[in-house]
């Protein structure tokens, strides 16, 4: 990602990121609703052989946890200061060039797994990170070791092999980046492979056997919002722009806007379609042919010529 790539070794040296910076305290924080049953990797799982329902990642089906999680580091901060003074810090989550998972197992919040996201004994991997930087030394908490073994099964249930090897993720391949942080039209080599991922891919999580110990949020926030869970692609794909923002007001997936929601849902369609799928939703397609759009439009035209 260019924003990335343009702080260069910022990313790695806390103290040029934030001048003064000593110690690095990180947090994590789950993030799956308090309903979540039993078996859930499961029936989430089941979402796929639905190939008219959208499926949007587990963690974007409620509050933007940027919102959430900040206000909480914040209110963390206040209270370090009420103990220690006068205290210098910036709050992060997910907002920065910062290098979350990697400050989070030296602090020995977890180990990277394979998929090279943040693993723990405790929690799985279903939860949000956030760090705060502050100019107060700090004991050192020591790193833990990793548990994978020899597992592979997030390497191989990848549904567009993105991970290549163990520890190492080629993001352009990776649907999260592709329907989330990916601007431009996505490859025609990898829209048959995102299937029904309208927003985000939680495969790697869902295979995972330490997300058995995956912990419910305590928090209202990320409870599943009606319309974000379990919707067809043909009612999601008809939202006008101000439905769009209606809709997902105070959540992760506005920052995408309409026009890229449309694409996704444009290739999600175009996977129904290539299964099967209903021929309303070959109407529905149709409807946006002209739509003012280039990259709404040829992923439309995409969908529709299979």
């Amino acid at each position: 990602m260019g924003y990335m790539a343009a702080h260069g070794l910022k990313r790695a040296r806390p103290a040029e990121l934030v001048p003064g910076t000593v110690s690095v305290i990180t947090v994590r924080m789950d993030y799956l609703p308090a309903t979540t049953p039993p078996g859930w990797q499961a029936i989430e799982f089941a979402r796929l052989t639905r190939p008219s329902e959208g499926i949007v990642s587990v963690y974007a089906r409620g509050r933007d946890y940027h919102k959430v999680l900040r206000k909480r580091l914040q209110h963390l901060s206040d209270r370090i200061a009420a103990h220690v003074g006068l205290l210098g810090h910036r709050v992060f989550t997910d907002s920065a060039p910062v290098l979350e998972a990697e400050l989070a197992a030296r602090s020995g919040q977890g180990w990277r797994g394979k998929h090279t996201l943040l693993l723990s004994r405790e929690a799985g991997s279903m939860f949000f990170l956030g760090e705060i930087y502050v100019d107060l030394a700090l004991p050192l908490s020591e790193p833990v070791l990793g548990h994978c073994g020899s597992c592979n099964a997030c390497i191989e249930v990848c549904p567009t092999q993105a991970i290549v090897a163990p520890h190492q993720l080629d993001a352009r391949r990776c649907i999260s980046y592709l329907t989330i942080e990916h601007a431009g039209p996505i490859p025609l080599e990898l829209r048959p492979l995102i299937g029904n991922r309208i927003y985000g891919c939680d495969d790697c999580q869902l295979i995972c056997p330490w997300n058995k110990f995956a912990q419910r949020s305590a928090l209202p926030d990320f409870d599943e919002r009606k319309g974000l869970a379990g919707s067809q692609l043909a009612t999601l794909f008809a939202w006008s722009e101000d439905d769009f923002l209606r809709f997902t007001e105070g959540s992760p997936i506005r920052r995408i806007g309409h026009e890229r929601w449309l694409r996704n849902i444009a290739v999600a369609m175009g996977n129904a379609l290539h299964k099967g799928g209903a021929s309303e939703l070959r109407q529905a397609l149709a409807l946006r042919a002209e739509h003012p759009s280039e990259l709404v439009r040829e992923h439309v035209a995409w969908a529709l010529a299979g």
